[in-house]
């Protein structure tokens, strides 16, 4: 959105630490789903595929995308596109009189026109109330707050759930030295093979021309594709992975949940399946997801505009461009899903919702900030 923001000389300041949750919150070692087509430049120019001719690189080389390697992508892109970028963090945002004042970690204000949130995945943690209830809180952790595992190194775990995350971090976390390794989820194994990705980016291209195409969809055409999204980026996970979690210290538990959990006097956990089996294990990882709760951005509650937001099952309420019902506030990335579909949690987004959103920002404003 920066870059696309540069491009149309639209005055702006991106707050915030660029990609933090990336370099924070994934695990050395991981792997992305996505391929070279799925690039941060809504012009087009700085690729994916420009930056492996730069460093004389061939797709071959670099597929699938490690983190090291999109991180790096990322780094050379604001390099190249010269965004600006304070690194200070936002502790309220007010707004009134048709503006928006964000107060900063270290104090200062800053009063715009226009604010656009693209907050990620970091406030929409998903830690299930069922699971909480029965499991310790010290024994368990989500996957985006374990991402070294050099504490697991002979130890016993347990893995509750059954799409991507779980099954990289189970290959990661064996690979790292742990002794057992068990994933329980409630569906069946899902099947190792490439996913078919091709007809989301001609999605994307729709949504640019037309903003509220998905929106105005029969509610059976919107189920279909999300159905269709369901089919590929969760009953398939990458082939690659397939063999890594294949090993005999390995052990699946498909159509299965956790029922009950007890901590031992020597502090391992017996853990109750309801599928009549007891596991003993050392801790418990919850590779459970993200869930979309507005009232769980901080900034946003410390100041008043929370209490203004139009929410709906926890989601922001949104117009076709990605607007709030409180003018001039924007929000993109996968607190949008419930009003643009799931594709827009995933990086193809990206360059849609910077071109819908530069473009009526700077219809509405003529180039204010």
């Amino acid at each position: 959105m920066a870059a696309y923001a540069k491009h149309q000389n639209l005055d702006y300041l991106v707050i915030g630490n660029p990609m933090s949750f990336w370099k924070k919150n994934m695990p050395k070692g991981m792997f992305l789903r996505s391929g070279r087509d799925w690039h941060l430049c809504p012009e087009g120019i700085y690729t994916i595929d420009k930056y492996l001719e730069t460093k004389q690189l061939k797709p071959e080389d670099v597929e699938p995308l490690s983190l090291d390697f999109y991180l790096s992508y990322t780094e050379w892109f604001q390099e190249q596109t010269k965004v600006q970028i304070q690194e200070s963090l936002v502790q309220r945002l007010d707004h009134s009189d048709n503006q928006f004042v964000a107060t900063l970690d270290d104090g200062q204000t800053i009063t715009a026109s226009n604010v656009l949130l693209a907050i990620g995945f970091r406030y929409f943690k998903n830690v299930p109330t069922e699971l909480a209830e029965i499991i310790p809180s010290k024994c368990f952790s989500h996957t985006c707050d374990l991402v070294n595992f050099d504490s697991l190194k002979g130890k016993r775990c347990l893995i509750i759930g059954g799409r991507q995350s779980a099954y990289e971090w189970a290959a990661l976390i064996n690979e790292n030295g742990a002794a057992a390794i068990h994933v329980s989820h409630r569906h069946e194994i899902p099947k190792f093979t490439e996913s078919d990705w091709a007809w989301v980016r001609p999605m994307m291209d729709t949504m640019t021309k037309n903003p509220g195409w998905f929106q105005n969809l029969e509610k059976k055409k919107r189920k279909d594709i999300e159905q269709r999204f369901w089919a590929e980026g969760r009953l398939k996970l990458e082939p690659w992975l397939g063999p890594r979690i294949k090993r005999e210290n390995v052990k699946i538990w498909p159509s299965s949940r956790v029922v009950a959990c007890k901590e031992l006097p020597t502090g391992e956990l017996e853990v109750t399946l309801d599928v009549g089996e007891r596991l003993t294990v050392d801790h418990i990882i919850l590779a459970t997801g993200y869930k979309v709760n507005m009232e769980n951005v901080p900034f946003l509650a410390a100041g008043n505009v929370l209490s203004k937001l139009k929410i709906q099952e926890g989601s922001p309420v949104l117009d076709e461009n990605f607007q709030s019902n409180i003018p001039g506030l924007f929000i993109t990335s996968m607190a949008t899903t419930r009003d643009f579909g799931n594709f827009f949690a995933f990086t193809v987004s990206a360059v849609a919702s910077a071109r819908i959103i530069g473009k009526a920002i700077n219809e509405s404003t003529s180039g204010r900030s």
